[in-house]
């Protein structure tokens, strides 16, 4: 006789534009900017950013580089949180190998 394995329910991963979006959000909420500021300052529409920020649309890589450029934060600082946020949900433990003092006053890319 042969053991069968119970099937497990499926874990749901964590959407990609989900993240994106709230790791934009948190870092625009902490520097105390509001959407319109940085629409503008991203050349995006104000409801479009705001879609963006609430996991509702795929941000371009182009338009992810000027909300960066915007938020003054390196674009490798975003993907790093994104990367380290779908890692825990999906039960990864892992060590800092940039240590945060160092990417949180990192110079934003040219």
């Amino acid at each position: 006789m042969v053991a069968k394995k119970t099937p497990q329910p499926p874990v749901a991963q964590p959407l990609l534009r989900r993240e994106i979006g709230e790791v934009l959000r948190s870092l625009r909420q902490a520097q105390g900017r509001t959407l319109r500021e940085v629409s503008g300052l991203a050349r995006v529409s104000l409801g479009y950013l705001s879609e963006v920020e609430r996991g509702q649309k795929e941000a371009s890589s182009e338009l992810l580089a000027s909300i960066c450029e915007s938020l003054d934060v390196p674009l490798w600082v975003v993907m790093r949180e994104v990367s380290d946020r779908i890692a825990m949900a999906e039960g990864v433990t892992f060590t800092d190998i940039v240590p945060e003092d160092v990417w949180r006053t990192a110079p934003a890319a040219s």
